[in-house]
């Protein structure tokens, strides 16, 4: 994982670069480390993961409403008050839909 020298934001790889989500800081990509790349949010949006979700995010038993199928990736974000419980994320590894759990 690599920081942002300017403010110091994990950054991630985009058209072999790789670029700082927050300041838009950006430098050539040499290839050390694979990352899972998200879309850059607005300070109200949720974070979604846009590419193949299997370079390294746990799986779990959870069963998917869409297609029935019983296992899933999972990531974890905090979208309210650090004083509030994280929101788990799932993505279905059949259909590839999207849903949250809420503590």
């Amino acid at each position: 994982m690599e920081f942002c020298p300017k403010c110091k934001s994990v950054m991630m790889p985009k058209g072999g670069m790789i670029v700082c989500r927050k300041c838009g800081f950006e430098k050539a990509d040499e290839g050390t480390a694979s990352y899972v790349s998200v879309k850059p949010r607005a300070e109200h949006e949720i974070a979604i993961i846009d590419e193949d979700v299997s370079a390294g995010l746990p799986t779990a038993k959870v069963r998917c409403p869409e297609c029935g199928n019983n296992v899933a990736h999972w990531w974890l974000r905090q979208l309210r008050s650090a004083d509030e419980s994280e929101t788990r994320f799932y993505r279905c590894t059949k259909c590839k839909k999207t849903w949250r759990e809420y503590d």
